[in-house]
């Protein structure tokens, strides 16, 4: 069992079984560098670190485990390979905690703001849509009003997409079509959301990543916006990344961050990828908390990260 009782089962089972696959990948490397070694030493790190990248861990991310791990070993002088599995779980479990990741399991919101607004970030593709229907439908069942605003108008399909999952999950949804000012419907619906006293906006965003100076503007406009409506808002900028795609999720981090002020990841598609390990090397480098992740195609397979269930999933074997 998790750390925490109140993980129900069926989400521990989603989670064990979302990333199954990077713990069998991950695991499987550690065997081969562990066999026949008795001791942690100099060689057992050097292809412990490979082991951390490959896993898609990140270079920085693995290099800062592998010091700690040598500081560890330095002073207790003699550590058995039977104790790394320990060691490196505490260790990644530190990491996760410095970067502030979350120990709630519920799709909860600060009080004392409302309409309290999330602005949704991210290239197409990611399962950005996807990820807006989902969490609109786990707020809506944790008893909250949620209002979605269509301003990704540079792809028709986007402003479809999301009139879909507001049909299916019981949702309004506030569009003015393609090619209209992102701006005015962000605007338009923050509106709305004070008439109707929704607890909850979210607002999609154009999914092109492209130049900096471009999407910078494009994004610091909705905000200044959305601002004469709400004054604090956004209260989140919502980054959703592909998990599956490894490195280019963190290019794709280092793009969005140094363009709008990225408070909170979602990494999707955990499930039928070995690079999940992505998920602790992004959190590590950007120091952004990872706030949900999709271990699955149904609709509660979109989760609240919590750190201390995803590495208990991910060391037990």
């Amino acid at each position: 069992m998790g750390i925490f009782s109140f993980f129900t089962k069926d989400k521990k089972e989603k989670l064990e079984k979302g990333i199954f696959i990077t713990r069998k990948s991950f695991f499987s490397k550690l065997s081969s560098v562990l066999l026949g070694k008795a001791t942690v030493d100099e060689e057992v790190l050097s292809e412990l670190e490979e082991v951390l990248i490959s896993s898609d861990v990140g270079v920085d991310t693995s290099l800062q485990i592998i010091d700690r791990i040598q500081k560890r070993v330095a002073k207790q002088r003699k550590v058995g390979t039977e104790e790394l599995n320990g060691i490196l779980r505490e260790e990644i479990a530190s990491l996760l905690q410095e970067s502030g990741n979350q120990d709630s399991t519920e799709f909860t919101i600060p009080e004392g703001k409302k309409p309290y607004v999330i602005m949704v970030v991210g290239v197409n593709g990611v399962g950005k849509t996807t990820t807006i229907g989902k969490l609109s439908w786990q707020f809506k069942k944790a008893g909250k009003s949620v209002m979605i605003g269509a301003a990704d108008t540079f792809r028709a399909a986007a402003v479809d997409q999301i009139k879909i999952w507001g049909e299916r999950v019981g949702v309004p949804v506030i569009s003015q079509g393609m090619n209209a000012d992102p701006a005015s419907v962000a605007f338009d619906t923050l509106q709305s959301a004070l008439s109707k006293e929704s607890d909850i906006v979210i607002i999609d965003t154009a999914g092109r990543l492209h130049n900096k100076v471009n999407l910078m503007n494009e994004l610091s406009k909705i905000k200044k916006v959305m601002q004469k409506v709400v004054p604090d808002a956004p209260h989140e900028i919502l980054l959703v990344l592909d998990a599956s795609t490894g490195q280019n999720a963190i290019n794709q981090c280092r793009e969005f961050t140094a363009a709008t002020d990225v408070n909170a990841l979602a990494l999707t598609k955990l499930d039928g990828t070995a690079k999940g390990g992505v998920v602790i090397g992004i959190s590590h480098q950007f120091k952004i908390p990872v706030k949900y992740i999709g271990v699955g195609e149904q609709m509660d397979d979109l989760q609240v990260f919590n750190k201390h269930e995803f590495v208990d999933s991910f060391f037990n074997q």
